[in-house]
């Protein structure tokens, strides 16, 4: 049996290396597993436009499975609304949770190469905290990810990035993103 190398994501040794022992300090914590860390990522597209082309619905699963490197889960509509031609189990948008070394990965190329690709760019809110101490950015293009070619898109469709951690405040959960390299604005 030949042993494989696993590589470990940078932001997650980085975290155990670095983050860590800098958070202790900083928040004064006694356990460490009072610690906060990042629990995982969810990544979400909205669908509106399905009701007019169904086809909606397979580009922007191929191009979320592209972004994150795995398969997105269909979100259905719970009921039927008729301002909106919506009908009971019409997909309405997709999602996908990464969890562990792939969502270190995401959250790496995310900061470093998404992020600094948007254009006039000056650092994302510190206020899109919610009172959990969770994080959720609003992109409005998948364009912004070297996976994505423009050639190959249909339409260009925005994103939600929720970054879930176990922080009990907001100030918790800022330190760390902070200390992730977020470019949060100034």
């Amino acid at each position: 049996m030949v042993a494989q190398n696993k590589v470990v994501p940078r932001l997650k040794s980085v975290y155990q290396e670095k983050i860590i022992s800098a958070l202790k300090t900083e928040f004064n914590y006694a356990n460490v597993m009072e610690i906060p860390k990042l629990e995982k990522v969810v990544v979400s597209i909205g669908l509106g436009e399905y009701i007019q082309n169904h086809k909606a619905l397979e580009f922007a699963q191929n191009d979320l499975a592209k972004i994150t490197g795995q398969k997105p889960i269909v979100i259905r509509a719970k009921k039927s609304i008729a301002n909106f031609k919506l009908r009971k189990g019409m997909p309405i948008g997709l999602k996908v949770t990464l969890r562990g070394d792939q969502m270190y990965h995401f959250l790496d190329r995310l900061i470093s190469l998404a992020l600094p690709r948007i254009r006039d760019f000056r650092g994302v809110s510190n206020r899109a905290f919610d009172q959990r101490g969770n994080y959720t950015i609003g992109l409005k293009e998948q364009l912004i990810f070297p996976e994505i070619s423009y050639d190959k898109i249909d339409k260009v469709r925005g994103m939600n990035i929720t970054l879930v951690t176990t922080a009990k405040t907001n100030e918790e959960s800022f330190a760390l993103l902070k200390h992730f390299g977020m470019p949060f604005r100034k």
